[in-house]
């Protein structure tokens, strides 16, 4: 088969910026904890790159994209085990859906959004997982909640996918995914020591601004990547992933601006996330309007939606639900009124498509969310039982850092001698 020299390029150039998204996001993540946890957030994002690789090439790959499981569309076989037959067409992937890359580039492609979705996880466990048993979580969770939903949505022979459903880069596979099981797995954990009656501040709104501006960066391979092509289709999201960034992030700061009085840096930071995270699903099947619409719409819900762990005592440290799942929801539902087959797919309800894809829309909603959520409480409450998954109350107190890494972000011993001398 012949393949394109330039779309393998462009797909391969779109999986590095996704990898250096995983980075970008440790330093989201690690300027937002206390500063005796930055380390642990750090390493955990690192590791998460290094194990979710590991088990990408060798089984979860070929559980999402192999060929199909008993033809129900729930998961794909092993036939890629260990990147056997890695030169054979990807399954489905055929007629006006037909690949121009080799299949090992979409391999690698596929792998970085893998490490990402991991990575998602743990704000919503900062500054009080073992290390240990974090790694074993997230390989069992690579395996049997990541993998599944991939072949559900991912996968021409996904029952999601064959329904109709629309998902360009992940809303269901990657944000509802990681929000869910984040929910989950905080729930096992239980909450911070002290908190919500603590505060438990930022320690480096800097070092958050420089993730963010990673991930922003990073987002464009995310999502104009997934076309998988150099293509007209690829400009049309890396273009309304940019709208969607900045719609999102100005409608962020305006709810803190009507709420109290200030507009900040960390709200700036959030709601750009907010909205690269909704537009993440439907970035390759709105327009322009609609891109604009549904950033600003994700900025403002998830600007609310972020002071509903107070409400229900679920302490959902950096906000994974807050902005990842219910910036997936928004943006996974809103392509059933916005979607036009002018950019790709099929027209939603205002472009004059009925309400069918709307209601394809919420299925995936629902069925990724539930599975992700009660599967990844099952597995979070297994390790917990084997191995625990909290450190010590010493451990807490002392942090993350010195506990379990030995090492510390910040020389504050070294700061007072200077000062001394």
């Amino acid at each position: 088969m012949h393949y394109s020299a330039g779309d393998t390029a462009w797909v391969l150039l779109s999986a590095a910026l996704v990898l250096f998204m995983t980075p970008g996001l440790a330093f989201f993540y690690g300027g937002m904890v206390r500063s005796k946890n930055v380390l642990g957030m750090l390493m955990q994002n690192f590791a998460t790159m290094a194990v979710v690789s590991l088990v990408w090439v060798f089984v979860s790959y070929s559980l999402a994209f192999g060929p199909d499981l008993g033809g129900k569309g729930l998961l794909g076989s092993l036939h890629f085990f260990a990147l056997a037959h890695a030169t054979q067409r990807v399954p489905g992937f055929s007629g006006h859906l037909a690949q121009h890359i080799p299949p090992l580039a979409f391999v690698i492609f596929q792998m970085m959004f893998a490490i990402i979705t991991a990575a998602l996880i743990t704000g919503s466990t900062a500054d009080r997982m073992k290390f240990g048993p974090f790694i074993v979580l997230i390989i069992l969770w690579s395996l049997f909640v990541y993998a599944p939903i991939a072949h559900w949505s991912f996968s021409p022979t996904g029952w999601l996918y064959k329904l109709g459903t629309e998902d360009f880069a992940g809303g269901t596979v990657v944000e509802i995914n990681a929000g869910a099981a984040g929910l989950a797995v905080a729930m096992v954990i239980g909450k911070r020591r002290g908190w919500p009656k603590s505060q438990m501040p930022p320690h480096n709104v800097p070092l958050t601004l420089v993730g963010a501006g990673i991930l922003w960066f990073g987002w464009y391979g995310f999502n104009a990547g997934s076309a998988l092509a150099a293509n007209t289709l690829a400009a049309h999201a890396f273009l309304n992933t940019n709208t969607a960034g900045a719609a999102a992030l100005l409608g962020w700061i305006v709810v803190e601006k009507i709420r109290g009085g200030k507009s900040t840096i960390l709200g700036a930071a959030s709601g750009a996330v907010a909205g690269l995270v909704a537009i993440t699903p439907s970035c390759g099947f709105v327009d322009i309007y609609g891109a604009t619409v549904i950033g600003l719409a994700a900025g403002v819900i998830c600007a609310f939606a972020v002071s509903l762990k107070y409400k229900y005592q679920l302490d959902d440290s950096l906000d994974v639900g807050g902005v990842h799942l219910v910036g997936g929801i928004v943006g996974t539902l809103l392509i059933g009124l916005f979607g036009t087959s002018a950019i790709g797919g099929v027209n939603g309800l205002l472009y004059g498509g009925g309400g069918v894809l709307l209601l394809h829309q919420t299925i995936a909603v629902l069925a990724s969310g539930a599975y992700s959520f009660a599967a990844s409480w099952i597995l979070a409450k297994i390790v917990d039982k084997v191995m625990g998954l909290r450190v010590t109350p010493d451990q807490e107190l002392e942090g993350l850092d010195t506990a379990l890494h030995a090492e510390s972000a910040y020389d504050f011993e070294g700061l007072m001698r200077s000062f001394g001398k």
